[in-house]
């Protein structure tokens, strides 16, 4: 056979593109081919048996239309474009998805045609459900939920809900995914063929789940209700809904239908109902209406046979199938849950082995720290010892010091005792001597008192020995008046040898009196500056300021006493002057004596005064005279 023969056998062919819900294929189609070549040709491809729910769709001057099976490809008004572009859809669509959809391609096929038909709102669905939907068409698509792979934002770029779902609630996306990913997260276990089953299972339910739409009326021209053809019989609606049918004719319960161009006529099977007649809008359009009726009624007449040797094959192997997936998914969620435990306990063996490395080196850091510790507490047990001897040695020091401060604080008690007895003994003393002093002067006065009368009656003596003589001027011979001159004179001499005498006697008394109180005075002096010293010590040890002026106090009140009841020598004020300012000056400190105790328990004796017989006699006899003896008119001796 030459070259010119082979090329004139070789058959014509033309390009055809399929479309699929997940795949684009192409194919060389003869010439001859019919539209059930191409179509088993694509089944073959896709390795589908189920094929009575398929056709191939094309768009055709704006209306869909389905490739006939038994007419050529090329007989038929295909678009003319190379390639030929055919859409493989489902054409019809089963009762019970669960029962009908026997190889998981079917399902899957149909699960992304219905997916479509809900996002493109061919399909009315609730929002709840289309959250419920996506969860199931997410788990299809990525599987178990995963947090460490499924991060937010995971699904942003997915189309999972109706754009009326979204303007419906004012939600964010984040919002969304975050319900969606709430239901997805309990599909855990669940295959892909299981979800998109589950999937198909709730959209079967929807009111508007495989049903065609198309308008008709009942009067020419006019567009009044809606015909629906889906696997259950035909359902009319209105205009406005298409939930509800207000008319529904049930395969089963359908005589006969006919058409002409554009005229269509359905017969129940009750004779007495009403025949229901409709006008489409083109003789196309009823062919099409047509050709849906007689597909679904054939799939509602052949449920109810008996299936098929082939059908029955089909469905034993879809369930040996299902079997096995299902055993083989068991076998794998069993290994990859024996998969996690290893990786679990791979990690918490890691972890174990970080955790006792970790340990490790914190017992070899608490180690170094415990020798360091070590180290550093024995030097602190050295320091501690030291200074525990240091405080041992402060201690028996403070202890030593608190005996002596004892010792001290009795010695100065001890002091204080005795001080504040001799000042109760100097108190005396000053009280004795005011005492004495107010005694002297009220001897003064009597003395003054004596001293005076004695004048007086020597003065009234006088006078009447100058009146008596006076009286009496008798001539008297001279030598009686001689011998009473000589008797006079021998009188006066008498008085006055014996007023001498007892001046005398008044004068070495009063001498010695003067002699007695300048000695006691110098005495008292004496023991008045060693109390002021031994004061000025006490003063300076305990910070007690209050015996100097007590003191002051106590000299000035006698001072004062003195003054004011007599007449003070201008010796004793200047002596009393010298012991002022002497207490006013700083005491100077020299220890006590042994013998001042026996000088300040040694009583004063009162000075007694000898009085003659014959002084007594003229002063008053049982009664001491004071007189006062004055020399000079500044000198006045007190006696």
């Amino acid at each position: 056979m030459s070259i010119t023969g082979l090329k004139r056998k070789q058959p014509k062919t033309f390009k055809v593109k399929v479309i699929t819900m997940d795949a684009e294929m192409e194919f060389s189609c003869e010439i001859k081919w019919k539209g059930k070549d191409l179509f088993d040709q694509v089944c073959r491809a896709l390795g589908l048996r189920e094929t009575w729910f398929f056709g191939l769709q094309f768009s055709i001057k704006g209306m869909l239309t389905w490739l006939k099976m038994d007419k050529k490809v090329l007989d038929q008004e295909i678009p003319k474009e190379d390639p030929v572009c055919f859409r493989f859809l489902a054409k019809f669509y089963p009762e019970k998805v669960e029962e009908e959809l026997l190889q998981e391609i079917t399902q899957h096929l149909f699960f992304l045609q219905v997916k479509k038909q809900i996002l493109d709102e061919e399909i009315y669905c609730s929002p709840e459900a289309t959250i419920l939907l996506a969860s199931y068409a997410v788990q299809a698509k990525y599987g178990d939920y995963d947090p460490d792979l499924h991060k937010p934002g995971f699904l942003a770029q997915e189309e999972l809900l109706p754009k009326r779902v979204l303007r419906q609630y004012q939600m964010t996306p984040d919002m969304w995914e975050e319900r969606i990913a709430a239901w997805y997260a309990g599909h855990r276990g669940t295959a892909r063929y299981e979800a998109e089953m589950n999937y198909l299972k709730i959209a079967q339910d929807l009111e508007m789940y495989g049903v065609n739409y198309f308008p008709i009326a009942q009067k020419k021209n006019h567009t009044d209700f809606l015909l629906g053809v889906d696997a259950k019989g035909i359902h009319v609606y209105s205009i406005n809904n298409r939930f509800s049918p207000n008319k529904s004719f049930e395969w089963s319960s359908i005589r006969n239908i006919s058409y002409t161009e554009k005229e269509l006529t359905i017969k129940p099977i009750d004779k007495k109902a009403e025949v229901f007649k409709f006008f489409s809008s083109q003789p196309k359009v009823n062919k099409l209406i047509m050709q849906l009726f007689i597909g679904n009624h054939d799939l509602f007449m052949r449920r109810r046979r008996v299936d098929p040797i082939e059908i029955q094959q089909m469905k034993a192997q879809a369930r040996e199938e299902k079997a096995r997936k299902k055993m083989e998914h068991q076998r794998l969620a069993r290994e990859k849950q024996l998969r996690e435990e290893a990786e679990r306990a791979k990690e918490e063996m890691e972890r174990r082995l970080f955790e006792v490395e970790d340990e490790a080196r914190q017992a070899n850091e608490a180690l170094r720290r415990s020798e360091a510790a070590a180290e550093l507490l024995a030097e602190k047990a050295q320091i501690a010892e030291d200074e525990a001897k240091l405080l041992a040695q402060n201690a028996a020091e403070a202890e030593q010091e608190r005996q002596r401060m004892e010792l001290a604080a009795r010695k100065t008690k001890e002091e204080k005792r005795l001080m504040e007895h001799k000042m109760r003994e100097a108190e005396l003393i000053a009280m004795q001597l005011v005492k004495e002093s107010d005694l002297r002067a009220k001897e003064t006065e009597h003395l003054k008192q004596d001293l005076q009368e004695a004048r007086d009656a020597e003065e009234k003596v006088k006078q009447k020995l100058l009146d008596v003589n006076k009286l009496n001027p008798l001539p008297c011979p001279p030598s009686f008046l001689a011998d009473i001159r000589d008797a006079s004179a021998d009188k006066g001499g008498v008085k006055l040898d014996l007023r001498d005498i007892d001046l005398k006697r008044l004068s070495l008394e009063i001498e010695r009196e003067r002699l007695d109180y300048l000695d006691k005075s110098r005495k008292f002096e004496d023991r008045l500056k060693e109390l002021k010293s031994e004061i000025h010590a006490l003063k300076l040890e305990e910070k007690q300021a209050g015996f100097l002026s007590r003191w002051n106090e106590l000299l000035g009140s006698l001072d004062r006493s003195s003054r004011k009841m007599y007449k003070t020598p201008l010796w004793i004020e200047a002596f009393e002057a010298d012991l002022l300012d002497s207490l006013q000056r700083p005491f100077l400190m020299h220890p006590l004596k042994a013998d001042d105790n026996a000088i300040l328990e040694t009583p004063i004796e009162k000075p007694s005064l000898q009085t003659d017989p014959f002084v007594g006699g003229n002063v008053g006899t049982g009664t001491r005279k004071q007189i006062k003896v004055q020399q000079h008119k500044t000198d006045v001796i007190y006696i």
